[in-house]
């Protein structure tokens, strides 16, 4: 069982490696080519995998450059989702209150 769980989190991470972010070019002048929220949350997303990936390949980037600010915000969305939100530490919290 030990083995399928190690397999799966292979796999998994294989899986995301092929969903990386490339870099796209970003025309200023008009506003329907800029990244959006929905594009900064995917990219939040896949972050940590991108992370690794760009220490070895220069041209994958973690980052956007040019985004507006809901590209921003969807990336520290997508950022706190890949990283678990801080839900531990809240959960500690209301463990110390009981006692």
């Amino acid at each position: 069982m030990k083995a399928f769980k190690w397999v799966l989190i292979i796999f998994l991470l294989l899986e995301m490696a092929g969903c990386m972010a490339e870099p796209t070019t970003v025309d200023l002048n008009t506003v329907e080519h800029y990244p959006n929220f929905w594009l900064g949350l995917w990219h939040g997303i896949i972050a940590p995998v991108s992370f690794i990936i760009s220490l070895f390949n220069k041209g994958i980037g973690i980052y956007q450059a040019g985004g507006s600010g809901w590209y921003d915000f969807g990336f520290l969305m997508g950022v706190s989702i890949s990283f678990g939100g801080g839900g531990h530490s809240a959960s500690r919290r209301n463990r110390r209150k009981k006692f």
